[in-house]
């Protein structure tokens, strides 16, 4: 395909300006003549239908989850309904300030407070900041949450416990936070932790580790069965744990975090709730923690004090600002719709999820090499190590 550079034909306009009433005058007489340019700028010139096709060409190459199944590594990747893009699209959204005062912008806070209660019924857990842009932020404000919690309480933890199978992000995000990280070996007959390994790790470093980041069901789509022994040790020891919602998909209004034990959670709300994902963002990635540890949220929280809504500065150990305002609100807006859309049906959203995976699974189990005879969640890992001969790889 030619680019639109090549398709340019000298002289060949699409747009032409009308007569401005001021009479003809050379434009170079009215620019300094250091100024003006020796060489062509090298824009293209195409008629008007001419550019037309050559865009509606280029986007009839992409690719994306409206054309078809969207594999992007073990992100839950779904059909985002339109209805949310048009809401969020809504002068009445698009055209408010976060400079405005509190007054003229209750509806948007009431969107906020309202999106945080359902997100805080769907986790069990307390409290909720929308500040972070995406999950891998979302990680970063959960970690300095556990980092400055551990600070007030006078224990010096240093280390974040990570499986094997984790995001690449779980890793970074420690390391940005200040964390050292102790790799946690999974399995191999089962592809999740490896429980004995895990008292290890805790035997040799007890004092010094702070929490366990964990993906349920992790990035193979297997879920943690073990996970109630994983909290039990964890809390024993003084730790934390910390939930990444990737995969939350799989699991939505049939199981909590918090009842799996979990202290801190980050969603990702450009995956799961209906925000298109991929392509630079805006993402959203809010963190919800429980009780112990709302003061340390970054400020401020959206609160509710007769019938009022306001933002809320007033946190004693707050890890400050993560953004200059308070969340990506279109995409709020569009996780709002579509968790109202869903309503009590919310946890068809795992089992369809599940139920097509494992269908697919079936499938291609006769063509491709499964590593894990388990049952998988929302997704699953296939080998091609058995047509290696064919020169196939992945």
């Amino acid at each position: 395909m030619l680019t639109i550079f090549e398709k340019s034909r000298k002289s060949r306009n699409n747009f032409k300006t009308g007569e401005t009433g001021t009479g003809k005058q050379d434009l170079a007489d009215l620019i300094p003549p250091e100024l003006i340019r020796e060489y062509e700028i090298g824009i293209p010139e195409l008629s008007e239908n001419e550019v037309i096709r050559h865009f509606t060409a280029l986007s009839l190459r992409n690719y994306g989850i409206d054309n078809g199944t969207y594999p992007l590594g073990s992100c839950t990747m779904k059909y985002n309904p339109k209805v949310n893009e048009e809401i969020s699209n809504l002068k009445c959204f698009t055209d408010v300030h976060p400079c405005q005062n509190e007054e003229d912008i209750q509806g948007c806070l009431e969107i906020f407070f309202r999106l945080g209660e359902l997100l805080k019924k769907i986790t069990g857990l307390d409290e909720v900041t929308f500040q972070p842009s995406a999950g891998a932020h979302g990680e970063v404000c959960g970690l300095l949450i556990a980092k400055k919690y551990f600070k007030t309480r006078g224990e010096a933890r240093s280390r974040v416990i990570i499986p094997d199978s984790a995001h690449g992000t779980n890793f970074a995000s420690a390391g940005m936070a200040g964390f050292g990280v102790t790799e946690l070996k999974s399995d191999r007959a089962t592809g999740t932790v490896d429980i004995k390994e895990l008292k290890d790790i805790i035997h040799k470093e007890h004092d010094s580790i702070a929490l366990v980041m964990i993906t349920n069901p992790n990035t193979l789509g297997i879920f943690e069965n073990g996970i109630l022994q994983i909290t039990d040790i964890m809390h024993k020891n003084g730790s934390l744990l910390y939930y990444d919602g990737a995969n939350l998909n799989a699991i939505i209004g049939k199981v909590r975090p918090v009842d799996m034990g979990f202290d801190i959670v980050h969603l990702n709300l450009h995956k799961t709730f209906s925000t298109p994902h991929g392509g630079g963002g805006p993402g959203s990635g809010p963190v919800l923690v429980k009780e112990k540890l709302k003061e340390f949220l970054p400020v401020p929280v959206v609160g509710k004090r007769k019938g009022k809504y306001f933002l809320n500065y007033n946190l004693k150990n707050s890890i400050g600002r993560l953004k200059a305002f308070y969340g990506n609100f279109p995409v709020l807006l569009k996780a709002y719709c579509y968790l109202l859309s869903v309503g009590c049906e919310i946890k068809t959203i795992a089992e369809d999820s599940v139920l097509n995976a494992g269908y697919l699974k079936s499938r291609l189990q006769d063509l491709f090499n499964i590593p894990y005879s388990r049952n998988s969640m929302h997704e699953f890992v296939i080998s091609v190590k058995n047509l290696k001969e064919t020169g196939a790889n992945a």
